[in-house]
């Protein structure tokens, strides 16, 4: 009986013993396959993080570095630690380029944005003809560089030389004055609106295309129709993709860089060389040697931008929460 009892005993240690290697052996394989799933993750990252940090974090970096000293006539460089930066929250010129383009922003955002809503409802709703031939030469405009678009639409705006003028002149009526300091904002806006609604639409589109159809369907069994769908499903379903069309339309207004530029020549009493905030940074680094300053003033855009972006969707999110 004792040696019965014995016998199971160590039978039972060395089931235990056995149960505690593969254990052991499997807990050792899975740590072997998470650092083999690590180390390939890492190959699959290194061409990103490598690029990123050659092309971003090293010359932000080395723009920041740029922004704490100065050039001087005598002394030559000379450390001044975050006074570029007190002497850019002062500027007039930035903080005037920053409120027209708060102004250019109020007129093109919300026409860029309905019209791009507009044309992606009219390819979503499968009514019209030639839906793909619309998708294409609604985008065309966005595939076109902005300073192709810049040189075209300065020549239509043209004073003595645009269409525009002669066929005013044809007619005997005063020509359009699109380069006025009354106008600019405007002309500008359209130019933006004509680049840039196709690009957003695009993106509304293919947000419109991720709701299920079966929402549809219900809908059109309780007998909504057509505006109904539009304003009850697929506007609540698109406020995610309005919200990032948003961002990029506000980030895009306050880095308004190559239109007024090209423009420059066409109206330069208008658009001055502190016309928008880039262009002032471009100016000030290109035109006037002043890099520090210019690296200064660009950072000082850019945390503008990181605000307003961070309003847009702080507004955002308490309106979906009301």
């Amino acid at each position: 009986m004792a040696t019965s009892t014995r016998a199971a005993g160590l039978a039972s240690i060395g089931e235990w013993r056995r149960l505690r290697s593969r254990n052991l052996a499997a807990r050792r394989a899975s740590r072997r396959r998470r650092t083999q799933e690590r180390r390939a993750g890492l190959v699959l990252a290194a061409p990103f993080a490598i690029l990123f940090l050659l092309t971003f974090l090293v010359p932000l970096g080395y723009a920041f570095w740029t922004s704490l000293f100065q050039d001087r006539l005598v002394g030559g460089s000379v450390f001044v630690g975050l006074g570029s930066y007190t002497k850019a929250f002062k500027d007039p010129l930035l903080w005037s380029g920053l409120l027209r383009m708060v102004k250019f922003g109020a007129i093109q955002v919300p026409l860029i944005l309905g019209l791009a809503l507009i044309c992606a409802l009219i390819m979503d709703s499968g009514v019209g003809r030639l839906r793909k031939v619309f998708r294409v030469g609604i985008f065309l405009p966005y595939a076109v560089p902005s300073v192709v678009a810049a040189l075209m639409w300065g020549y239509l705006y043209g004073p003595t030389f645009g269409p525009f003028t002669q066929v005013a002149h044809a007619i005997g009526v005063s020509a359009p004055t699109f380069l006025t300091s009354a106008h600019i904002l405007p002309s500008l806006a359209n130019v933006a609106m004509w680049e840039y609604t196709g690009y957003n639409a695009i993106i509304l589109f293919a947000g419109l295309r991720s709701i299920s159809p079966e929402l549809y369907e219900a809908a059109a069994l309780d007998g909504a129709g057509q505006f109904q769908i539009a304003w009850r499903i697929k506007l609540p379903a698109l406020r995610p993709t309005l919200l990032l069309t948003l961002i990029f339309a506000v980030i895009g207004t306050f880095q308004y860089f190559a239109e007024p530029q090209i423009f420059t020549a066409l109206a330069p009493d208008v658009i001055t060389p502190s016309f928008t905030p880039n262009l002032y940074a471009y100016n000030l680094a290109f035109t006037g040697q002043q890099y520090s300053y210019a690296a200064a003033v660009s950072f000082v855009l850019g945390l503008v931008v990181v605000i307003a972006s961070s309003v847009v969707i702080w507004a955002s999110s308490r309106e979906r929460k009301a």
